[in-house]
């Protein structure tokens, strides 16, 4: 074996032991705080943003009141659905839909997928009903509310 093969033994080995220090050195033995701000892969998708409620255009059946506007978006109350026809955010962007009560919500998935994806949230101990959107272009989103009952959902802003 000549010096060179050596050396860059050696600087393999160095490189492995330093990848191992710097992984055992990363992990966590705990569950995580969920109040505790995103981690390093979450923060990569962070330039996606969120659909603005006010691009989105609402229509419900029956005829809902009003949309009421607050700091945390706009807040539709209907009785059986909803149809919300979301203006092209030019990039892919997250719908965020908050609810007092239990609702369904129905999207096509983004991109060319011919998929549409369909899911009952409800709310639970620790808050509202939230589902999420991805949207990358004009799109209708359906919401339901399960039983007729009428529903509280919430277009917010993040």
């Amino acid at each position: 074996m000549s010096g060179r093969q050596k050396v860059l033994l050696v600087a393999v080995a160095v490189l492995l032991v330093a990848l191992y220090v710097v992984a055992v050195a990363g992990r966590r033995d705990d569950p995580g705080d969920p109040a505790a701000g995103p981690g390093a892969l979450a923060r990569l998708g962070r330039g996606t943003g969120t659909v603005d409620p006010a691009t989105v255009a609402v229509t419900c059946l029956p005829p809902a009141a009003d949309p009421a506007t607050t700091a945390d978006g706009v807040t539709l109350a209907f009785g059986t659905a909803c149809r919300l026809r979301v203006a092209d955010p030019g990039a892919l962007r997250t719908l965020v839909l908050r609810g007092t009560t239990p609702f369904q919500v129905t999207a096509p998935a983004p991109g060319d997928a011919d998929v549409t994806v369909t899911d009952e949230v409800a709310p639970d101990a620790d808050g509202p009903a939230v589902a999420k959107v991805a949207v990358d272009r004009e799109t209708e989103v359906l919401l339901r509310c399960p039983g007729g009952g009428g529903c509280s959902v919430t277009l917010a802003r993040s």
